[in-house]
């Protein structure tokens, strides 16, 4: 695959930004992009030929979702963009770790991963992808600049040792509800390493909070604990009255909409389209009503097939 040398700067200015909002070395900084600190350093002062396969400039690409595709969905700065900003630097700020549980389709991945590329020392982690320990923790270690390869136990080891050589390291998991019991009590140990020196943020839907709260009803060990470090309380965001829920959601529309869609005149019809329930085969505990509202994914999809 040919990579044009607009493309590599592209990556290579998104490198430079990333270097800016990580504490630890350059040789580290290597490392979370893969590739060797003599590379990076080439890189830095200006080279681009010939100093990475493609594969590895699609690799850094993608961490850092380059692209040099016109893209016409543009960000907006929503309701949840700013409630999640406060959360991310008050936890930052304060050492201190929340969980954030809400409906589906309202942008938080993609809000976090903006969020988290604008900070200093803050670290995204997919659980989905990283969902059993051993990958937790080497992802975790990519993250961080750490080692990778070797005993697991080692790498366990210096992930921890990196967390607590940062200034006020933020790593928010994302998806945190897939991740599997074992790394549940592997993630605790960490977080027990790095107390008052490091913030957390798990991000999910009704299934974390569903697993985190049998976990503690049903007295499995490590749930209660893991709670109780991240304030033991769900931290949400979309209103649960079911009037202010519907305003919420209207604006959460109405804004995204409105900066996304050429021809205004279409943006209440959009809006109303998202607005329709989809049918839930649950009642929700929480006292919802039966069905939950369109995402933004399907405002995304509706806007492309009616432009």
């Amino acid at each position: 695959m040919e990579i044009t040398n607009e493309f590599k700067q592209q990556i290579r200015t998104a490198m430079l930004n990333g270097r800016e909002n990580f504490g630890g070395s350059d040789n580290a900084f290597a490392k979370t992009l893969g590739i060797d600190n003599s590379v990076y350093s080439r890189i830095k002062k200006g080279e681009i030929d010939k100093v990475l396969s493609p594969g590895q400039w699609i690799n850094i690409g993608r961490k850092y979702q380059v692209t040099i595709k016109k893209i016409n969905w543009k960000p907006v700065t929503t309701e949840i963009y700013q409630l999640m900003e406060d959360n991310f630097n008050f936890c930052q700020q304060n050492q201190t770790s929340m969980i954030l549980v809400d409906d589906c389709g309202i942008g938080k991945t993609y809000c976090a991963k903006i969020l988290i590329s604008k900070m200093k020392n803050a670290f995204y982690v997919d659980g989905s992808q990283s969902h059993t320990k051993v990958r937790l923790i080497r992802a975790l270690a990519k993250a961080l600049g750490c080692d990778t390869t070797g005993k697991y136990y080692e790498v366990l080891e210096n992930v921890k040792y990196a967390i607590n050589m940062l200034e006020d390291p933020f790593i928010c998991i994302d998806e945190a509800g897939d991740l599997e019991y074992n790394a549940y009590l592997e993630l605790k140990g960490i977080i027990n390493a790095t107390e008052d020196n490091c913030a957390w943020y798990m991000i999910g839907a009704d299934g974390l909070r569903a697993k985190i709260t049998r976990g503690i009803t049903n007295h499995k060990v490590g749930f209660a604990e893991i709670f109780s470090r991240f304030s033991d309380d769900f931290v949400t965001l979309v209103p649960r009255n079911p009037e202010e829920r519907k305003n919420f959601y209207m604006k959460l529309f109405g804004d995204v909409a409105y900066v996304n869609v050429q021809d205004k005149s279409k943006v209440n019809e959009i809006i109303k389209n998202c607005m329709v329930k989809i049918d839930n085969p649950y009642k929700s505990k929480r006292g919802q009503e039966d069905g939950r509202i369109k995402s933004l994914r399907y405002m995304k999809t509706l806007v492309k097939v009616r432009s």
